[in-house]
């Protein structure tokens, strides 16, 4: 399937008919309490969603939603953003592309976010409809507790309601486009690539940019619309979330007067408004490319502390490239890492009740361009390879393209093909290609043909295996 949904669900979604990405691997782990038994538990639902899609061979769709207060908003918009890259006009009506520049195809992505989340908020309309009517039918002049002791049933029903109307998502999508990559964002989910420069080094650059209260120019656009930044400083969240921006959650945009933190703002403060980067053209130097929903880079930084997790992320993935024989057991062990790595940090630390007893739902989304996989099953075409390569770390801020490096390890990256025209290392070894690309037989058929030959001459030959 090429949309990933929660492991305990079987419903149909359309994509389910679209053609995958088969140079993806997708890891996932729901969220999890920590119990003093020691017994899993889950806090709620798995809310993440994410897709992997090939809809010709120069265009590709992939995207990570990392929902919250349930996972109808993720579920609508990983549907509806689907639907709006594959419905677009970037294709021609033979299926083609169309040739358009990168502002054009930014512009494009930015408007797709414009329209899904115009069509969340229309999907929600009989929720509020609902709200209002429900609202109506409580007395004048009760407060909150007298209401609930006097029409408990309809306070619950408003809270149920709220809750759902609450629901929201960070999204972060990439899409391939003649070569080139475009990569769009709203909230805290990440997107890494992993490209060598010409001295072999991996470098790891974030795409993404984290919307949280953490970003000092979305605090400084914050303040702007008359929230005092000062205060967002000292706080974790914003309303009733963690993000800056989202698709979807009602409640902190058309509700955002019922927010302290919020209240004084002279508009809405939390937009659906993407940051976008691209076209970054594809070519040898690219290794893979990483979506993930912030599950994954909280749980390594906090359970080991780093503050280079982007690069500490990477160098999973290369080693896992070593160890696994498919992307999506590259991507999956990943993940698990992360997951063990969390477990222990808190066990660890849970006598001094210093860190919070659970951790959030995981998603990450592998796509791999021609990082070798070497425990692969092999055939004739598969290029030869050596690695083992250096890794460094590249952010992009969300005010420029400005980049920064740190260095990991200290070893090189090396792929060979079989072209005849490649030279070899003294110690690889026997080519066991000969000139004209022939690999000596190693299994002996000459008795097979000699009884084959013998039995067509004798007339014996079984109907249908005259070759």
């Amino acid at each position: 399937m090429g949309t990933l949904k929660s492991p305990h669900s079987t419903s149909q979604n359309w994509t389910d008919c679209l053609p995958v990405c088969k140079n993806t691997g997708i890891g996932f782990s729901t969220n999890q309490i920590y119990r003093e038994d020691g017994n899993p538990q889950e806090e709620h639902g798995y809310e993440d969603c994410s897709c992997h899609f090939k809809f010709n061979e120069s265009f590709y769709w992939y995207s990570v939603f990392d929902g919250h207060e349930g996972k109808m908003a993720a579920d609508f918009c990983c549907q509806r953003m689907t639907a709006e890259i594959y419905f677009s006009k970037l294709l021609d009506k033979s299926g083609n592309i169309v040739d358009k520049s990168d502002e054009e195809v930014k512009e494009f992505l930015s408007q797709a976010f414009a329209t899904v989340e115009e069509g969340y908020m229309q999907s929600i309309a009989d929720l509020l409809a609902e709200r209002t009517s429900l609202i109506c039918d409580i007395p004048n002049g009760l407060s909150q507790y007298e209401a609930y002791k006097k029409v408990p049933h309809i306070v619950q029903s408003i809270n149920k309601l709220n809750d759902e109307l609450s629901s929201g998502t960070a999204a972060a999508v990439a899409l391939i486009y003649d070569k080139k990559l475009y990569v769009a964002n709203v909230g805290n989910c990440r997107v890494l690539l992993c490209q060598t420069d010409p001295n072999s080094v991996l470098k790891v650059v974030q795409l993404s940019v984290d919307h949280d209260l953490k970003n000092e120019d979305e605090l400084l656009r914050l303040s702007h619309l008359g929230i005092n930044a000062e205060n967002l400083r000292k706080s974790s969240r914003l309303g009733n979330q963690e993000n800056t921006r989202c698709l979807g959650n009602y409640s902190v945009k058309g509700g955002y007067k019922d927010y302290e933190d919020l209240s004084s703002a002279l508009q809405e403060p939390i937009t659906a408004q993407p940051d976008i980067h691209g076209g970054i053209t594809l070519d040898e130097s690219s290794r893979f490319l990483l979506l993930m929903s912030a599950g994954l880079y909280k749980s390594i930084a906090e359970a080991t502390g780093t503050d280079q997790v982007n690069k500490y992320i990477a160098q999973c993935v290369v080693d896992q490239f070593r160890e696994q024989a498919t992307l999506t057991g590259v991507a999956q062990a990943v993940v698990d890492k992360a997951v063990r790595l969390h477990h222990d940090w808190y066990m660890s630390n849970s006598l001094n009740n210093s860190c919070s007893p659970k951790r959030e739902d995981i998603t990450l989304v592998l796509r791999n361009f021609n990082f070798p996989l070497p425990n692969a099953i092999t055939t004739p075409t598969t290029p030869s390879v050596t690695f083992n390569p250096i890794v460094a770390e590249n952010t992009i801020s969300s005010r420029s393209s400005t980049m920064k490096s740190d260095v990991v390890s200290s070893t090189s990256t090396t792929v060979k093909t079989s072209d005849s025209s490649s030279t070899r290392d003294s110690d690889e070894g026997d080519d066991p290609v000969d000139p004209d690309q022939k690999i000596e037989a190693y299994v002996d058929f000459s008795d097979f043909y000699s009884n084959f030959n013998k039995a067509k001459k004798d007339g014996t030959l079984p109907k249908g295996l005259d070759l």
